[in-house]
This record gives C-alpha cells, structure tokens and sequence, in this order.
C-alpha cells in the first residue's frame, strides 16, 4: 500500500508530494459529500410527490417544506465543495 502511495506521490511531484497527496485523496473524499445531497434530495422529492398525491390540498405546505429541505441538503453539498476546492488549491501547494 505505501508504494502505490509514495508512486502516487512521486507523479505530483513538488517538494512536500505527500501533503499534496493526501489533500487530493481528502478533496476527493470531500467530493462525496455531494453524492450523499443528491440521493437525499431525490428522495424528498420522492415522497412530496407521494404526499400530494395522497392530500392534494396540502400542495402549498409539502411543497414549501421540501424547498426548505433541499435547501438544507444542498448546504451539506456545498460546505463539502469548498472543503474539496481548498484542500486542492490551499493545502496542495
């Protein structure tokens, strides 16, 4: 495992190639925060439509309240987006 490790760090290939290893590796995982939002606003999507077609009066409300969790969730994706874009122009250099 260290050896595809220090290969990896040897093809970045500045003077601290480790610590900029190991911010791509952290940017990429922090990527994955994003995966996480899109499933989970699928899902509330999901089942606002489920809950107007059950209560068609309730349209206004379940609407509003999927817009706020979207929001919520979108948050989430966007912190690990920023956590992504400064380990790779911040720490990496």
């Amino acid at each position: 495992m260290t050896d595809i490790l220090n290969a990896m760090a040897q093809a970045v290939g500045d003077a601290n190639s480790n610590a900029s290893l190991g911010a791509f590796i952290g940017a990429g995982l922090a990527a994955i925060g994003g995966l996480g939002a899109g499933i989970g606003q699928g899902y509330a999507a999901g089942k606002a439509c489920e809950a107007i077609a059950r209560n068609p009066e309730m349209e206004s409300r379940v609407r509003t309240l999927m817009i706020v969790g979207a929001a919520i969730a979108e948050t989430s994706a966007i912190y690990s987006l920023i956590v992504a874009l400064l380990l790779i122009f911040v720490v990496s250099k």
